[in-house]
């Protein structure tokens, strides 16, 4: 089981909660650790630039984020050690989608 106290619920421990939670069978976290997992190696497969594999991706790293505020009371994420990188987070790769989504529609008119 893992505890969160204020200030724990930051990046390195969280990756180390996938990577264990993953492997932690008969629990419903290990779907969604999987599931955060498999966003991550999306990124860094060869579709990693489809707008479509983007945004599944950008949804399946979410998806434990989610699952543990809903999970915990929300006065645990009250912090701005969590609140600020998950904005800039979701703002980043929601620029990185858009982009993608504007490199597509353009025509290469390159000799």
């Amino acid at each position: 089981m893992f505890i969160i106290l204020m200030g724990q619920m930051i990046g390195l421990p969280f990756i180390f909660w996938l990577l264990f939670t993953a492997f932690d069978f008969w629990n419903i976290e290990q779907i969604f650790a999987v599931l955060g997992l498999l966003g991550i190696i999306l990124n860094v497969t060869r579709w990693k630039n489809k707008v479509s594999i983007t945004i599944l991706s950008f949804m399946l790293m979410l998806s434990p984020i989610i699952s543990r505020i809903i999970q915990i009371s929300t006065e645990k994420f009250n912090y701005l050690a969590f609140k600020i990188p998950l904005f800039l987070f979701i703002a980043c790769y929601l620029i990185f989608i858009i982009l993608n989504a504007v490199k597509r529609e353009k025509p290469d008119v390159s000799l």
